[in-house]
């Protein structure tokens, strides 16, 4: 049922959670001893675009599950007494309010996962500190570029349907086993009949010949607190983890769940090539960057 006709607002959308945990293996060995999160898009960390997006979103509040070794993405979001000192001792004002603005964005609380267990383990972690209230939920590795934030989109969605709501993607038949698919039908939402969807079942990394559809779900969510309850009532799923997907499906049997098929271009920052491109294009795009790199990249022989 809508919110409209239920004649109430749902709550309001205050806190988001960046599962952190991962030992990021795929990019080794730069992640021996830095966090997959700190690597950098031009010069940004990929979790930095995350949390920009939260924050043009309208959310301040962010929670990140971290692990062993990650202690650079606090320092990342701290205050840096020291380095603050030194550029303001040699003038370098441009500098200090970038280095200031980082530490100033955000409200950040911290919460660990010991284990590597499962998405849906990361998101459980966060449960204390989110409290009985909706929440959104960032997967830093997808970089997603949108003239509208995607997470925006999603709580424009959640607002109207007052249920929870997850980012989805057409990627080809072939590759749909790397995600967790939808079976889901078409509902017309503001004059458009192909962008918001109605779940019907949820499959966590199907086999292509068994995959209810090619949507895919991507790293962007707006969820409910009894999602911890279905958390807690799962059995480990895929990969003898606790799976989000899964928990989503339970959650299903006594609420409705949305889909979104965002407007924007998202990046696979967790996977080599995806980070390339991402670099790439993110460069071009710099006003600052973009001349001189084009010109570069178009004397190469190639």
């Amino acid at each position: 049922m809508l919110c409209t006709k239920l004649k109430s607002m749902p709550a309001k959308v205050q806190k988001a959670v960046f599962p952190a945990a991962g030992l990021g293996t795929r990019f080794l060995p730069a992640t021996k001893a830095q966090p997959k999160e700190m690597l950098p898009i031009v010069d940004k960390p990929i979790i930095q675009y995350g949390v920009e997006e939260a924050i043009h979103s309208g959310i301040q509040n962010i929670i990140i599950v971290t692990g062993r070794g990650k202690t650079a993405i606090e320092d990342h979001f701290d205050v840096s007494f020291e380095l603050e000192n030194l550029l303001e001792m040699r003038g370098k004002k441009d500098l200090l309010a970038i280095v200031r603005s980082v530490s100033d964005m955000i409200n950040v609380s911290y919460t660990r996962q010991k284990e590597a267990l499962g998405l849906g383990h990361a998101v459980l972690r966060a449960a204390e500190l989110v409290g009985d209230e909706p929440f959104a939920v960032v997967l830093s590795d997808d970089v997603i570029d949108a003239e509208t934030p995607c997470l925006r989109q999603l709580l424009d969605v959640y607002e109207f349907f007052c249920s929870p709501v997850v980012a989805v993607m057409e990627v080809p038949p072939e590759n749909i086993s790397a995600y967790g698919a939808i079976d889901a039908e078409p509902i017309a939402h503001n004059g458009c009949r192909d962008r918001v969807f109605r779940i019907r079942d949820l499959v966590e990394k199907p086999k292509p010949s068994e995959a209810p559809s090619n949507l895919a779900i991507i790293g962007r969510y707006v969820l409910i607190p009894e999602i911890f309850q279905s958390l807690s009532a799962i059995e480990p799923g895929s990969g003898s983890e606790i799976q989000l997907t899964d928990a989503l499906r339970h959650l299903l049997r006594t609420r409705p769940i949305y889909a979104y098929r965002f407007e924007g271009t998202r990046y696979d920052a967790g996977d080599k090539l995806g980070f390339l491109k991402a670099t790439v294009e993110f460069a071009l795009r710099r006003h600052d960057l973009g001349g001189p790199f084009r010109a570069y990249l178009k004397g190469l022989a190639l």
